[in-house]
Parts: structure tokens; sequence; C-alpha cells
């Protein structure tokens, strides 16, 4: 299975970027996936901050845009969403103890850690410095 960074959804839904092209085919191989795909719980969550925030660049969505944007992903490209199984926080917390991990690099370790109890064999992100756990692939699809 397949699981996609924030970073993907949101240029997928900014038509306005220079990278909206190529996260919309990398959003499309996804779904084709024999697999399947998905995004983990805290994507949306992030994927929502960013593109409603009253700073966006351009304009930001409205609740509804975002919304829609993420039903049509659900309805028409049968995303998943991967969510944490129980006792996430401890899992969490003990691996980014054990990285040394300081700062918002605990986000993408939440969204690896996510992807990869639920199945996940690749996270998918145009971050670079993504910081995954052990077993999770990451792979720059743009």
């Amino acid at each position: 299975m397949i699981a996609l960074d924030t970073n993907l959804l949101v240029y997928a839904h900014r038509a306005a970027v220079p990278q909206h092209a190529a996260a919309r085919a990398a959003i499309e191989r996804a779904a084709r996936h024999p697999r399947g795909w998905g995004v983990p719980a805290p994507v949306l969550a992030e994927f929502w901050m960013v593109v409603t925030h009253p700073s966006a660049s351009g304009r930001p969505s409205t609740p509804a845009e975002a919304a829609a944007f993420l039903d049509a992903l659900r309805d028409g490209g049968r995303m998943l969403v991967l969510e944490p199984r129980d006792g996430f926080a401890t899992r969490l917390v003990g691996l980014a103890e054990r990285l040394g991990l300081s700062g918002p690099r605990i986000f993408d370790l939440q969204i690896g850690l996510c992807a990869l109890e639920a199945g996940a064999t690749e996270v998918w992100s145009h971050d670079h410095g993504f910081v995954a756990p052990a077993g999770l692939k990451v792979v720059d699809p743009l």
C-alpha cells in the first residue's frame, strides 16, 4: 500500500503551484496501485490547516472546498484513511526518543508510523528530509 504525505495533497489541490500537475499525476498513479493507497489520519488535519489557513498563498480554501477535494479523493479515487492503532502515542514518543528526534520532524514520524502500522510499505512525499520509521520506504514521486 502507498501512503501519501500532506505536500502532495496540497500541491494537487492548489492549481497555481508549479508542482500541481505532477502531484495530480502521482495521486492518479497511487490510485491505480494494486495494493491500494491512502493518507494517514494526521495528513487530513495538516492538509486542512495548510489550505484553509488565512495566510495561505493566493487565497485560503474555504472549508467546503477543502472538504470537496478530500471527498473526491475518497469517493472517486478510493482513498483510504489510515488510522492509528491503540497505543500509537506511546510507540510514537518512544520511537522519537530513540531516534533523538526534535522539532517539527515529529510530524513526519507521526505520519510514517501511522502509515506503516496500517500496512503501507511506501510513503510518497516531496519532502527530501522526511523522517520515516524503519520498514517504510520514502519515495518522491515528483
